[in-house]
């Protein structure tokens, strides 16, 4: 492999999201299922025609035969773990016509219960921390994925523009192509704000009250409430949370969005420019007046949700002076950088993958690592220019490190980088997140 030739009129530059083609999300017509909203359904809801505000006859929907169908093939295409009942995706998948009869009958006559959540602890990015994860029987993930099926068009009908996180054709990048946007329009003084244990915390009772509004089908409530009161198994030991969502839920992304939705529009009728994904959101505004204000209304709403603000975690910033932190980044006047826990889980990873003693071949280590190196850099290519240099430097090191115990070269008698060059791993097929970020401008430039 020839190294790529750098284009002398080359400049280094940051590319702004808005640089980035992007279109309009899909409307709730190309999304809703078909299996469940037929054309007429989606005229009464998108017309805000439904008798009363709410929706009457849902349930049979949600045990219809064809949306348990498509709501199997969606579990078993992402070939999660097993849950208590220690029941696989592929045991599952070799009984499916039989496991969708019986769930189908279970749900039309109302003998179907969820079982409990298994829970485990996975690691925070770029911390030692962990934080706690539900894993449902494949059962429970089909049916919940049925029960998405149906109540999801009704509420992401109300949702804002400027909620961002578990929606069709929205995501990350939006939100950070809208913050940037509010920065370089002059809303520099940002409200960080940090929700504690959002997931873990939200008021069962007052999140029913809000599927309420838009729900009266009793077995639909029910199945709901059921799933909000399901037991967790963690060590042989069963227990009901008095309050939260459980994390690694189908149905919980909706939920929290929808728990969170009345804060979006609150905030905009207030006329604060707020950008919400999940529940890690940030108002922008253009005086430091302007922000302790809204810093104010949140507390308030906050407080009457029943949920709690982080104390340590939420504050004012001026982004010309002080940096702020947004879905994995780190702004701080023009410049983006990867946030210190993700620049620190990358080096981590990086580190697994390039141990000294590694017995791969070279080009067995080189593909492992790119792989890790494409994806964060399909997330990260946005940052300033020059960090791209310095992590491909570090990887260099790194593998220079590797060959230099292989062959057991003394480092006093022989440079690393003359015995093996840049162009050395080029040639083995090492990818360069600078020459990536390079050709990335220049894909830019000519759209």
């Amino acid at each position: 492999m020839t190294r790529p030739q750098k284009r002398k009129d080359y400049t280094p530059v940051t590319v702004p999201w808005a640089a980035t083609p992007t279109g309009e999300p899909p409307t709730i017509q190309r999304w809703a299922h078909p299996a469940v909203w037929t054309d007429r359904m989606l005229e009464t809801l998108l017309q805000d025609k439904v008798r009363g505000g709410k929706w009457h006859t849902l349930f049979d929907k949600v045990f219809g035969e064809k949306n348990l169908l498509a709501s199997a093939d969606k579990v078993l295409d992402k070939q999660g773990a097993a849950g208590v009942d220690r029941q696989t995706v592929k045991e599952f998948h070799e009984h499916k016509r039989e496991e969708l009869q019986q769930l189908q009958q279970q749900l039309r006559d109302g003998t179907f219960r969820p079982q409990p959540v298994r829970r485990t602890w996975i690691p925070k990015p770029g911390s030692s921390d962990k934080r706690p994860l539900g894993i449902p029987t494949v059962r429970d993930r089909v049916v919940q994925t049925a029960l998405v099926h149906v109540i999801e068009p009704i509420f992401d009908h109300t949702f804002h523009e400027r909620s961002y996180g578990f929606r069709h054709g929205r995501g990350c990048r939006d939100a950070l192509r809208q913050v940037e946007e509010l920065l370089a329009s002059g809303h520099v003084y940002v409200v960080d704000a940090d929700l504690k244990s959002y997931f873990d915390t939200i008021p069962k009772d007052r999140l029913l009250q809000i599927v309420q509004e838009k729900i009266s089908d009793s077995r639909v409530l029910e199945l709901i409430q059921e799933y909000l009161n399901q037991g967790v198994m963690e060590e042989l030991q069963t227990w009901t949370p008095e309050a939260g969502v459980p994390q690694g839920a189908v149905l919980s992304p909706v939920l929290a969005n929808a728990y969170l939705n009345p804060l979006d529009h609150h905030m905009a009728d207030l006329g604060f420019q707020m950008v919400r994904y999940a529940d890690d959101f940030v108002i922008l505004c253009r005086t430091p007046e302007e922000a302790s204000q809204a810093l104010n209304h949140v507390r308030q709403w906050v407080e009457q949700a029943g949920l709690v603000l982080h104390p340590e975690k939420t504050h004012i910033v001026d982004s010309r002076a002080k940096s702020f932190a947004f879905l994995g980044y780190s702004f701080r006047g023009r410049y983006r950088f990867p946030r210190a826990k993700g620049h620190q889980k990358f080096i981590t990873r990086i580190r697994e993958l390039t141990p000294r003693k590694s017995g791969e071949s070279l080009e067995r280590i080189i593909q492992r690592l790119n792989c890790t190196l494409r994806g964060w850099f399909n997330y990260f290519r946005h940052c300033f220019w020059n960090i791209f240099r310095d992590y491909d430097s570090m990887v260099r090191r790194r593998l220079r490190r590797i060959l230099l115990k292989r062959h057991r070269l003394n480092p006093q008698r022989l440079s690393r980088t003359q015995r093996w060059p840049n162009a050395y791993f080029t040639q083995h097929g090492l990818v360069s997140l600078n020459e990536a970020q390079q050709r990335f401008v220049q894909s830019i430039s000519t759209c």
